[in-house]
């Protein structure tokens, strides 16, 4: 009889739960680098949805393409329904006494962050975005990684069968996607053939080599010198003898400061070129400092996608390479 009790209750505070919409057993839907944004039309067609839309708008760097580094759709607070919040990306902006900025997750579905931003009057809340701005967009940007990496290590390969990650001592969750094209047990190119209905696109690409660590002050201002090198040994254009990789010369990388498994990195943004050759494309370097075995850790991307967007298969490889593991 207390068994049968027990049963009850449990039954009838799950369904309290969903009817009040705390379950999180359902999985959050939504796009990859998409944010909705919860907020009154007049705000969205005022200052606030501005301000928002000034703030993740910004282009992302290093694309041939204007693409910005989050896309947003706004819904009213009347519309925010069951299958609304079913989101995974949401930004809550709402008029409050109490001023305040708060991040939670897997509040309606999992995996899910909620970002609110509330304060008295219009005024208030575009100076609380324009405070948080770039944390704002990190926390979202983060969690999309973290998603991004759950999907591939479903599908992930066996790093053992590589040997220059077996000789480098690193680990990387890499989708089965990726096939090899060079793996001398120094140097590894792994490609993704892209596709669009039945029609090749393109490719995505991933280079892993390491080099000496040198002189820490000069790391920075060698990135380009150094994959321009080893495109001039290891990426060959259609003739190899008169054509290679190179950063291209029209257009000024950007280099940031990242932490990639705990060590001091280098995120380089910029585009890629074939000396003597029309194929370009947006890369991503990593270069991490692996003062341990004194020596520099290089993790580079790139993509070759003429006339689409590009933005998410570079955030593939950024999650890719935010996934490595250092022994």
């Amino acid at each position: 009889m207390k068994k049968i009790i027990s049963i009850l209750v449990i039954t009838f505070l799950l369904l309290s739960c969903v009817g009040n919409d705390k379950a999180i057993s359902r999985e959050s839907i939504g796009k990859i680098n998409k944010v909705m944004v919860v907020a009154k039309i007049s705000d969205w067609t005022g200052d606030v949805g501005q301000e928002i839309r000034n703030s993740f708008g910004e282009l992302m760097v290093g694309l041939p393409q204007p693409e910005p580094i989050l896309d947003i759709s706004q819904v009213a607070p009347v519309g925010f329904n069951s299958m609304m919040k079913a989101s995974r990306n949401i930004l809550i902006i709402s008029e409050s006494d109490t001023e305040g900025f708060s991040v939670k997750t897997n509040v309606y579905a999992q995996p899910q962050t909620i970002v609110y931003v509330q304060a008295k009057d219009d005024e208030s809340i575009i100076k609380l975005l324009q405070k948080h701005k770039n944390k704002i967009k990190s926390i979202f940007l983060e969690a999309d990684i973290k998603f991004t990496q759950s999907i591939f290590e479903k599908d992930k390969q066996d790093n053992t069968y590589y040997k220059t990650l077996k000789n480098l001592g690193i680990s990387l969750t890499i989708p089965t996607k990726f096939n090899t094209v060079d793996d001398t047990g120094d140097f590894l190119w792994l490609r993704n053939h892209l596709t669009s209905g039945i029609a090749k696109t393109g490719s995505n690409n991933i280079l892993v080599y390491s080099i000496p660590l040198g002189d820490e002050s000069k790391i920075k201002d060698n990135i380009v010198a150094v994959r321009d090198s080893i495109g001039e040994v290891h990426i060959p254009g259609t003739d190899a003898e008169t054509q290679h990789m190179i950063t291209e010369e029209a257009y000024t990388p950007f280099t940031f400061d990242a932490t990639i498994d705990g060590k001091k990195a280098y995120e380089t943004r910029g585009k890629w070129e074939v000396k003597n050759d029309f194929m370009a494309g947006p890369f991503l370097n990593y270069t991490i400092i692996d003062k341990k075995n004194n020596r520099l850790i290089v993790f580079e991307g790139f993509t070759y996608a003429p006339s689409v967007n590009k933005r998410s298969f570079l955030f593939e490889l950024e999650a890719i390479a935010k996934s490595m593991k250092i022994q």
